[in-house]
């Protein structure tokens, strides 16, 4: 049983709400949540936590992965492989793709640093003075 699926059913006794209910709203926030991300480098859960996107990191993860597409796209070439073995490097080189293509977006667009305070409207209205 996933964590997930753990906390669907004790959310589910304990609100005596049906799972389905619970699981729709479960996935929801996900979805949201990974919209959000998508659109910003940071995200706050209400009384859970805070998530930063970490360029650093990233950037590790984007040299790490340009490194599997290449080693994979090498082994391909290689003429004595299986079909079995092919397809399954084939795979392999998808998701790397997959992966390289979902992080780019967010490693170089820019985002608006929302974690900055909002600056107040300057009052043009002088201070009222006694009549």
């Amino acid at each position: 049983m996933s964590v997930k699926d753990f906390l669907i059913r004790r959310l589910a006794v304990k609100m005596m709400v049906s799972e389905k209910t619970i699981e729709a709203v479960v996935n929801h926030q996900f979805q949201e949540a990974n919209v959000a991300m998508s659109g910003n480098k940071s995200l706050e859960i209400s009384g859970f936590g805070k998530f930063y996107f970490n360029d650093k990191k990233a950037a590790k993860q984007m040299k790490k992965y340009e490194e599997m597409k290449a080693a994979y796209e090498k082994r391909l070439q290689d003429e004595k492989l299986t079909d079995q073995r092919r397809r399954v490097l084939g795979v392999l080189l998808k998701s790397v793709t997959d992966a390289i293509e979902d992080l780019k977006p967010k490693m170089y667009d820019t985002f608006p640093d929302l974690r900055r305070m909002e600056e107040q409207p300057s009052s043009s209205r002088e201070v009222e003075g006694s009549d």
